[in-house]
């Protein structure tokens, strides 16, 4: 098939695309650079199956596909707080935009939503009957909302125009190809370790979160798009494995020998005290559920960052 992926240089959508060139697509990646890099695609631009178009989806697009993927918006505090406005229109008029393309083409369309819905829960663990508790006016509803309202959207494409979407509510996601500034606990936990920075908490530590391996949430995403027709989500994708945050900074200083100390830090507002996914609908009709666990996970996560900061430190 010929495939649309937006967000194509971000770090999902870039593994994504390797993902399904595997399997023999053909795959136009689409991305504004935004928070994207094209050092995640390097390795796909002399592929004749991976064409790249510097697009921003808040424009439309007339192309010709079989299947969408809509990973575009930036998904780390740092970055979609840094334009709020931005954000959720990429959110909002991205999505209609590329809702718009599918009922025009007849293309199958995955949203890629996110735990945020679900806001500062209030019953563990979150399933996808939990409408959420969220601030409509706080400093993440730009991407919270923006999220709520793009699942709206594909929900009414659905029943409105007979659009075939897919829902995918993706939890916290860490791997290679994570940006050194991209803001989220992971990737900063083990750039400050390696380093031998003091690693930054946000609160006391005891807030939890829920780690999912890139490759297990891709195989996730992929299995989703390629179920039938009348399954349409939302399903959450996620590892139910759960660690408080102090939990994680200790485990990150002890597998990077790191001499780091842990500093504590206000807690910024909105900021969601526990995660957790209830993943029975992924298992039941996607045939998926997380085969890495975080050891693992993270020992693949510090060996790109090692290479990152070696090659940063070289220029």
């Amino acid at each position: 098939m010929k495939i649309l992926v937006a967000g194509a240089a971000g770090f999902l959508g870039s593994h994504l695309s390797d993902t399904l060139i595997a399997q023999g697509h053909e795959v136009l990646g689409v991305d504004n650079l935004y928070t994207g890099s094209r050092e995640n695609i390097r390795h796909l631009l002399d592929d004749n199956h991976f064409e790249f178009l510097r697009h921003d989806v808040t424009f439309p697009l007339f192309v010709e596909v079989d299947a969408i993927y809509n990973l575009a918006c930036p998904a780390s505090p740092v970055h979609y707080q840094r334009n709020p406005v931005q954000t959720i229109k990429t959110s909002l008029i991205g999505a209609i935009n590329l809702l718009g393309l599918a009922k025009r083409t007849g293309a199958k369309i995955l949203q890629a939503s996110t735990s945020e819905i679900y806001g500062d829960p209030l019953l563990s663990p979150q399933g996808e009957d939990y409408w959420g508790n969220v601030n409509p006016i706080g400093v993440r509803s730009c991407y919270d909302e923006g999220k709520r309202a793009s699942e709206t959207l594909f929900f009414d494409y659905w029943r409105q125009y007979q659009v075939r979407i897919k829902v995918a509510r993706i939890f916290n996601t860490y791997g290679p190809r994570m940006a050194l500034d991209d803001g989220r606990v992971v990737s900063n936990f083990v750039v400050q370790a390696l380093q031998n920075q003091p690693i930054s908490i946000y609160g006391d530590g005891s807030q939890t979160r829920s780690f999912c391996y890139v490759s297990d949430l891709i195989l996730g995403l992929v299995k989703l798009m390629d179920t039938p027709d009348d399954f349409v989500g939302p399903t959450n994708l996620g590892n139910p494995g759960e660690f408080t945050i102090k939990q994680l900074a200790e485990l990150i200083i002890q597998m990077t020998g790191s001499t780091s100390s842990i500093t504590f830090h206000p807690l910024p507002s909105d900021d969601p005290r526990q995660r957790k996914p209830e993943i029975r609908n992924a298992e039941l009709h996607l045939g998926w559920k997380p085969t890495i666990d975080l050891e693992n996970g993270l020992q693949s996560t510090i060996e790109y960052f090692k290479k990152v900061l070696d090659v940063t430190k070289a220029n």
